[in-house]
């Protein structure tokens, strides 16, 4: 739907429908997963929060330092609201895309993208927006840092976005197929055939040493 990557579509959205929603999974249906390469004392970069309870479900399990942008002036304020006596889980209206102004090079440890990537793959300019905002995370993302990527896309389709040399993760992008969540189930693995009813998680490793191209590539698309 081309309106996904318009401010307005989810402005109107999130006036119209206030009550809590999550894209495809809750943090149970995540956990077993991403603790494999989460840690408590992680820095984390959650992209187009919307008004999901994923951080605060990470927030209650021990993660204090969340910082959730969306793209909607209206979901961020509802959320800075429901959220001010969490120290530690922040809420800014920022766009993915372009993050430069808010956030230096290498400041996180993690960055989780539940449904962003899908959500602007269905606007306008898909491709090159896609490319922009992996450029983006990679360049905030520390040496070593992880980008979590939970998406309805399959492995064929997502990972032609996901493996570029660009990103400084090509090579390092491990993925896991969890069942899709029934009547508030927790979410668990799923092998074989399983996999037409599943949600995917991609795991994308920023090699160390990564960030000097990165922000030589960085400046020419400027």
């Amino acid at each position: 739907m081309a309106l996904y990557g318009k401010a307005e579509y989810w402005d109107e959205r999130y006036t119209k429908d206030p009550e809590p929603f999550d894209w495809y999974q809750r943090w149970a249906g995540l956990k077993d997963t991403m603790m494999g390469v989460l840690q408590p004392s992680h820095r984390i970069l959650n992209l187009g929060c919307g008004n999901s309870r994923l951080s605060e479900e990470m927030y209650e399990d021990g993660f204090h330092d969340i910082t959730n942008i969306d793209i909607s002036t209206i979901v961020i304020k509802n959320m800075q609201e429901k959220y001010q006596d969490k120290p530690g889980l922040s809420f800014m209206q920022l766009n993915a895309l372009d993050m430069k102004e808010k956030f230096s090079d290498g400041l996180y440890d993690c960055v989780i993208d539940k449904g962003t990537m899908d959500s602007i793959l269905c606007g306008e300019g898909s491709t090159h927006n896609i490319q922009t905002m992996l450029r983006e995370v990679s360049r905030v993302l520390k040496p070593n840092g992880i980008y979590i990527v939970i998406s309805y896309g399959q492995p064929s389709y997502r990972m032609s976005y996901l493996q570029r040399a660009d990103y400084g993760w090509s090579g390092s992008v491990s993925v896991q197929a969890v069942q899709k969540p029934l009547m508030g189930l927790t979410g668990s693995t799923m092998t074989g055939d399983e996999k037409e009813n599943c949600h995917y998680i991609y795991i994308c490793t920023k090699q160390s040493g990564a960030g000097a191209a990165l922000l030589q590539q960085a400046d020419e698309h400027q």
